[in-house]
C-alpha cells in the first residue's frame, strides 16, 4: 500500500500541472472505487481552479477557489498518471485542466477513494477528526511523544502505527526508523525513556524525509505521476530483509508477524 512518502511524492508531482489551474472536465469512467464517487463531484469540481495541494497522512488533497477540497486515497495499487497516451481499463478518473494536461487516477485493485469536503470542515470529518499530528511537522517531537505514550503499556511499533498518535507512518517506515533509533518493536511505549524518545522522533523524520527524497517505495504496482518507480526499497534498513545484516551492528534481521503484519528487527541492537 502507497505510504506517507508515496503520497507526499504524488502530491509533490502533481502540482506542477495542477495548481493554479481551472479543472476543465472530469470524467468518471465506472461509478465507484472502493466506495461511490460524490454524486455531484463534476458539478462542484468542473471549472473550479485549483488553489493548492497537499497531504494529510496517507491522503492526498486538492482545494479548489469553490471552497472544496477533493481528497483522495491510492489504495493498495492506486497512481495517477500525467498526460498518459492513451487510457487504460484501469484508469477510472480523468481530470483535464484549462491548459490541456490529463491526470487519470489508475487503479487497477480498485481500493482506492475519492471524496470531496468542504475545506473549512476538512479537521472535523472522518477519517480526520482524530489524527495525530503529521510525523513531519514542527508538532511532532521527543515531548510530544513522551506526552502521548505516558503510561501507556502497548509495543511501541503498534502505538506509532495508531493513527490517532501520529498521523501516516506504516508498517515499512516504522519498522526502519525504530532500527534506527535501536528501539526494540516490542518495548511499551509508555517505558521509553525520553531521551530515546528525542532519538525516536529525529529517525521517524530522517527515514521519511529520505524515502520521499528516493520518491516512495515501489510496492506491487505504485509509481510516481510521472511513471518511475521510486527507489527507497534499495535503502530499506530492515524492512524485508531477514536473514541479512543490520546496518546498525551487522548481525542477521529477524522477521515475525505481529497482529498480522511482518516486522523486522534486530535483536541485537534494537532494546
Amino acid at each position: 500500500m502507497p505510504e506517507l512518502p508515496e503520497v507526499e511524492t504524488t502530491v509533490r508531482g502533481l502540482a506542477p500541472v495542477l495548481e493554479g489551474r481551472r479543472i476543465a472536465s472530469i470524467e468518471l469512467r465506472r461509478g465507484d472505487l472502493r466506495r461511490p464517487f460524490p454524486p455531484d463531484l463534476r458539478q462542484r469540481l468542473t471549472g473550479a481552479r485549483v488553489t493548492g495541494l497537499r497531504r494529510r497522512a496517507k491522503y492526498g488533497l486538492i482545494d479548489t477557489d469553490r471552497g472544496d477540497t477533493m481528497v483522495f486515497h491510492l489504495g493498495m495499487s492506486g497512481h495517477w498518471r500525467i498526460d498518459p497516451g492513451a487510457l487504460g481499463p484501469h484508469d477510472h478518473v480523468v481530470i483535464e485542466t484549462d491548459a490541456g494536461h490529463r491526470l487519470a487516477l489508475n487503479d487497477p485493485r480498485r481500493f482506492g477513494s475519492i471524496d470531496l469536503v468542504a475545506t473549512d470542515r476538512l479537521d472535523s470529518v472522518a477519517p480526520f477528526v482524530a489524527m495525530g499530528p503529521e510525523p513531519l511537522g514542527e508538532a511532532f517531537d521527543g515531548a510530544y511523544l513522551a506526552r502521548a505514550l505516558d503510561g501507556r503499556s502497548a509495543p511501541i511499533k503498534a502505538l506509532l502505527l495508531d493513527q490517532r498518535i501520529v498521523a501516516g507512518l506504516g508498517n515499512i517506515y516504522v519498522c526502519d526508523a525504530l532500527n534506527l533509533a535501536r528501539i526494540a518493536p516490542g518495548r511499551a511505549g509508555g517505558h521509553i525513556a525520553r531521551a530515546r524518545l528525542d532519538i525516536l522522533a529525529a529517525a521517524i523524520k530522517a527515514v521519511l524525509a529520505a524515502a520521499i527524497a528516493a520518491g516512495g517505495s515501489s510496492l506491487r504496482d505504485y509509481v510516481q505521476p510521472d511513471g518511475e518507480l521510486g527507489y527507497f526499497s534499495k535503502e530499506w534498513r530492515v524492512y524485508g530483509r531477514e536473514g541479512l545484516p543490520c546496518p546498525n551492528d551487522g548481525a542477521p534481521v529477524r522477521r515475525r508477524i505481529d497482529s498480522g503484519r511482518s516486522t523486522f528487527y534486530c535483536a541485537t541492537c534494537q532494546r
